[in-house]
């Protein structure tokens, strides 16, 4: 596929994945007591309300572009979470957290059952194209799933992992997350978390392929 077409094909996919992954935040945090998202109407399954410009289009864009369709990566407006509001916060801080890679698993397996489909359907331009959205959508969720699940404050495993510590040593862990971003640019830009998430990445499209039965 030429650029026009690796853009046109991977536009729906990777702003729904990145986008309704923020809004899992939010219904689960209005789920389990805290407002904020909602009242900020942020609780929608309407990407236009998560786009962030640099970080849904523009770096997500360039970096397609660079890597002739084979990297993505991005980010949305993250949508806010009180976690003192929630009814039994260090608790329900864990369901929040795997919000967002959840559905992510969800959106996976829905465009895993598209690829599936189409597989049977007559070679056209439009079966194609298809497939080939279906072919981003897996990987962009898989991506941003298993990116996300790192036990890495703020990132969601991070949070996670703060959940399920005892008390002290939870304070301690959530001390990382001023670091977080810097750690996670570093091993990005020296090859870590290709290291990391590659065989994480390896058996999430095995176990895809085993059960869908892809060939």
């Amino acid at each position: 596929m030429n650029t026009i077409q690796t853009l046109a094909v991977s536009a729906l996919p990777v702003i729904f994945a990145i986008t309704l992954h923020e809004a899992a935040h939010g219904y689960a945090a209005r789920h389990f007591g805290d407002p904020t998202a909602w009242k900020l109407g942020r609780i929608s399954l309407n990407p236009l309300r998560h786009i962030d410009l640099m970080g849904t289009i523009i770096v997500p864009a360039v970096i397609l572009l660079i890597s002739a369709g084979g990297m993505l990566f991005g980010w949305a407006k993250p949508v806010p979470v009180d976690f003192g509001k929630l009814r039994r916060p260090k608790q329900d801080m864990l369901w929040v957290a795997a919000a967002g890679p959840a559905a992510n698993l969800v959106m996976a397996l829905a465009w895993a059952l598209l690829f599936k489909v189409m597989i049977g359907f007559p070679e056209t331009l439009y079966s194609e194209a298809l497939r080939e959205m279906a072919k981003v959508g897996i990987g962009i969720n898989g991506v941003l799933m298993l990116l996300n699940l790192l036990p890495l404050p703020p990132l969601d495993g991070g949070r996670i992992a703060v959940s399920l510590l005892p008390p002290r040593a939870a304070w301690k862990f959530s001390q990382l997350e001023r670091w977080g971003l810097p750690i996670l640019l570093a091993l990005l830009f020296f090859g870590g978390l290709d290291r990391i998430l590659r065989p994480l990445l390896n058996v999430y499209f095995s176990l895809l392929t085993s059960l869908f039965g892809f060939y």
